[in-house]
């Protein structure tokens, strides 16, 4: 393999090495200012957009441990990656292609594991990790919330049978 080519290699090789997810996109009819745009919403979102040569992909996939991408990667091809969300990464695209009608969804990676562009929607449709976090931190919350709940309803009941017999004799005595 030429130099230039390994030198590509190597860069996908580590860009793959150091983010959970890719997500590969078709460009197919982007023009420069949409490509510019569509970067700097995916900045926002902590993720980068890079063109790839297919078949040097296929060998940093495959040296990256993803196994063989075979036909997969066919098409004028874009991959996203980053280092964080990649649910953020793939509603901005979504949002993009909608606005756009560009890019596609064409396969994604998370993890060792591959998803279609079916899977890549569904994640675009999911809330904001932070949100989810609060979710699941509620969900976990609950059972205890509402045991304190029920360990303190006896004690409340107790409390207000109490204050109300104080009241009545209180009452009676002040009337005799």
């Amino acid at each position: 393999m030429r130099p230039e080519k390994q030198s590509l290699t190597q860069e996908y090789l580590q860009r793959l090495q150091s983010s959970p997810y890719v997500i590969l996109v078709n460009y197919t009819g982007l023009n420069v200012a949409a490509m510019t745009e569509l970067r700097r919403r995916l900045r926002a979102a902590q993720a980068e957009l890079h063109v790839i040569k297919n078949t040097i992909f296929r060998i940093a996939a495959r040296e990256a441990g993803l196994g063989d991408l075979g036909d997969a990667l066919v098409g004028q091809l874009a991959a996203v990656t980053g280092r964080h969300d990649v649910c953020a990464a793939a509603k901005v695209l979504k949002t993009f292609a909608a606005e756009f009608d560009k890019p596609k969804f064409h396969l994604g990676l998370l993890g060792n594991q591959r998803l279609d562009a079916a899977q890549l929607q569904q994640l675009a449709e999911l809330p904001p990790l932070d949100t989810l976090r609060a979710q699941l931190l509620g969900l976990l919350q609950e059972p205890a919330a509402r045991l304190v709940r029920l360990i303190q309803t006896p004690a409340a009941r107790l409390a207000r049978v109490i204050q109300a017999r104080i009241d009545k004799e209180g009452g009676q005595s002040a009337g005799s």
